[in-house]
């Protein structure tokens, strides 16, 4: 078996893309999307049909141009994700905009206007994964969208005191972004390489795999944001692994042998002691943890960024 055979007798594969065509071949169970990888998909001429539907609905949609923007970009979103759960047996991660990662009552909103426009498409929630920034105000709107049935996965996940507010609410799934730690590292550090067994990023989901088995919790764990495979491989044994397509043919033409290096039992024998993580602990640790403090702020940003320029999209075209 190919490499990325033998990790998915561990691991639940995840395609990370927008751009669903790339990845039939990989049979991957699961699909998630972000605001830049849509924006990358969606400027590609093969997917102008489906922004060219997203106008054609915010045109439709009755009041002033900031809320058929809106209209838009959610169908934007959807539309993409559509198209994804026609390929993966699985559920599709869909963002919630990044703007509004401060905002607990409006990511609400908008989550479940999105949930909308899948049970409109015929698509059931329990095939689509709302995703939501792991700030402290997107943990409690993720906590009441689980509520009321709608599944979150927390994204822009860099500690374990994020994992660990993200458990305490009952979230669905949580991503920690493995490559975004490594580069931190790198910077700070002045080196170009970090071997995968000293690679801040996998240890960081070790540490949350760890913390979740032992204390029960339901929460699932999905390794994001990859530079190599070689942290992939660190991580088989993860709950799930969410692959960009370049990497999932890297995994494919490999034959490296593979073996679990995250297991249940490993977990049990882990020495970490509960933390009770209210508001005021989650700010305090954040605040003391430059590293992912800086690294959600400029997710946040970047993403923001990324819609701002779907939006101007769309604005032209109406």
């Amino acid at each position: 078996m190919n490499t990325l055979e033998q990790l998915k007798k561990y691991t639940t594969v995840v395609a990370d893309t927008g751009d669903f065509q790339s990845i039939e071949k990989y049979k991957p169970q699961d699909s998630t999307t972000n605001p830049s990888l849509i924006l990358q998909a969606a400027l590609k001429p093969k997917y102008k049909w489906l922004m060219d539907d997203a106008v054609n609905y915010a045109k439709k949609t009755k009041g002033d141009e900031k809320k058929k923007l809106r209209e838009g970009l959610k169908k934007t979103f959807v539309n993409f994700g559509t198209e994804i759960l026609k390929i993966v047996p699985g559920r599709v991660s869909t963002e919630v905009d990044a703007r509004l990662s401060f905002r607990i009552y409006d990511t609400i909103f908008f989550a479940k206007g999105l949930i909308r426009m899948y049970e409109k498409e015929g698509i059931s929630r329990d095939r689509v994964l709302i995703k939501v920034a792991a700030t402290w105000e997107g943990i409690q709107a993720a906590e009441i969208l689980e509520r009321d049935g709608i599944h979150t996965n927390l994204t822009l996940l860099f500690c374990l005191t994020q994992a660990i507010a993200c458990a305490d609410a009952k979230v669905t799934l949580v991503s920690p972004f493995v490559g975004r730690i490594l580069d931190w590292y790198k910077k700070e550090k002045g080196v170009d390489h970090i071997p995968a067994g000293q690679d801040p990023g996998v240890l960081s989901v070790h540490e949350i795999y760890h913390y979740y088995k032992k204390f029960d919790y339901k929460t699932e764990i999905m390794g994001a944001s990859f530079r190599n495979k070689e942290e992939i491989m660190a991580l088989a044994g993860c709950d799930l692994l969410t692959i960009s397509p370049k990497l999932l043919e890297e995994l494919e033409n490999s034959n490296e042998p593979l073996k679990p290096a995250l297991t249940p039992e490993s977990a049990a024998q882990s020495k970490m002691e509960k933390v009770n993580m209210d508001q005021m602990t989650f700010r305090w640790h954040m605040n003391e943890n430059p590293m992912a403090n800086e690294k959600l702020s400029e997710g946040i940003r970047r993403f923001s960024n990324d819609i701002r320029i779907l939006e101007k999209y769309i604005q032209e075209k109406l």
